[in-house]
């Protein structure tokens, strides 16, 4: 580990990384503000206006460093070895491993700051918010949580009364007003969500074991990669195959007088199909990955259930990002919560 900007651990006596509780802190309180609903630029805006230094001591955070301490598995207790590698060890220059070397993934190397549910959890939340499209403004756990049952879009928050003692924040659909005809659902206030999000938790708890053995099982099903990785490796192959062929052609051509057309027309052919096994790796590598991020979504809502052994009483942020996929507000008022096992109820 670079120890000098990396926050939360220090180099041991045994040679290991120790943690550094005070640097540690920080470190939980990031991932807890992210999963409270904040976006990693309010993250570092709120670690600048705090005078809480960087990693590398510098008073201003970069969006960057918040990204990086959320995707870096060293926080959860792993390690993935070889993300870069010397090029050339005279010059000492080095670059970033896109696989021309092997990787290996240590579980369990050193002490753990973020328990690996909650870190798993960040990465889904992470994925969940790119899908969106644009950056989410996430100033709340609602944000991006919060559907309209009549055009689908996203509910924000609007301020009420500003400036006067009857000041209050409600949330209404963004796109209420910017249609034709104007959707009909309600607006609705923090707190009748959150109550109301008790109440539908509580509700699915007599199932828990039932619930456990469906995402189980969903996991083992839907989940499942070994197809994807049994194509992927026959399409590595493939393109090694192919790359050798027109390599070989390209050296034949530049040594051996051959008709032209002919040899475009035949190296033509392995780059159609090198494109083609390359387009096919990237659909499967993104089928792969919604695959995997959809087991850790069950695996979050299973621990959820596990770590919740009475009945819910007040509101948990972790709790509602680990649980919730969405919320569909209804012209009626009534909110349909949808759970990451797809489950839903109606309070």
């Amino acid at each position: 580990m670079p120890y000098k900007r990396f926050l939360g651990y220090e180099k041991g006596e045994d040679g290991l990384p120790k943690i550094v509780e005070s640097e540690a802190e920080i470190v939980r309180m990031i991932y807890r503000m992210f999963m409270e609903g904040k976006t990693s630029s309010a993250i570092a805006k709120h670690l600048a206006d705090s005078s809480i230094p960087s990693p590398g001591g510098k008073k201003k955070w970069q969006v960057a460093t918040v990204n990086s301490i959320l995707t870096n598995e060293k926080y959860k207790g792993d390690a993935l070895l070889q993300k870069s590698f010397t090029v050339d060890f005279l010059s000492k220059k080095t670059k970033e491993n896109e696989g021309e070397v092997p990787q290996y993934y240590v579980q369990n190397s050193h002490p753990a700051i973020i328990d690996p549910y909650e870190f798993d959890a960040v990465q889904v939340e992470l994925e969940r918010r790119k899908k969106l499209g644009r950056p989410a403004a996430c100033q709340s756990p609602l944000s991006t949580k919060l559907v309209c049952g009549d055009c689908g879009g996203f509910f924000g928050s609007k301020v009420w009364g500003s400036n006067t003692k009857y000041q209050r924040v409600i949330w209404r659909c963004n796109e209420k007003y910017k249609r034709e005809t104007k959707c009909n659902t309600p607006h609705i206030t923090e707190e009748d969500v959150k109550q109301k999000f008790i109440e539908a938790f509580n509700s699915i708890l007599g199932y828990r074991e039932e619930l456990i053995a469906n995402c189980r099982l969903a996991q083992e099903t839907l989940c499942n990669c070994s197809d994807i990785d049994f194509e992927l490796d026959e399409l590595h192959r493939e393109i090694e195959v192919v790359a050798e062929l027109s390599r070989k052609a390209i050296y034949e051509n530049a040594h051996t007088a051959f008709n032209q057309d002919e040899w475009h027309e035949r190296n033509n052919g392995y780059l159609g199909r090198h494109r083609k096994a390359l387009e096919r790796v990237t659909e499967l590598e993104r089928v792969k990955r919604d695959r995997q991020t959809q087991s850790l979504m069950l695996d979050g809502f299973i621990q959820s259930l596990k770590a919740c052994k009475n009945v819910l009483e007040d509101f948990d942020d972790r709790l509602w990002m680990a649980a919730i996929d969405k919320v569909a507000v209804q012209s009626d008022g009534r909110l349909v919560f949808i759970f990451k096992d797809s489950r839903q109820v109606t309070i």
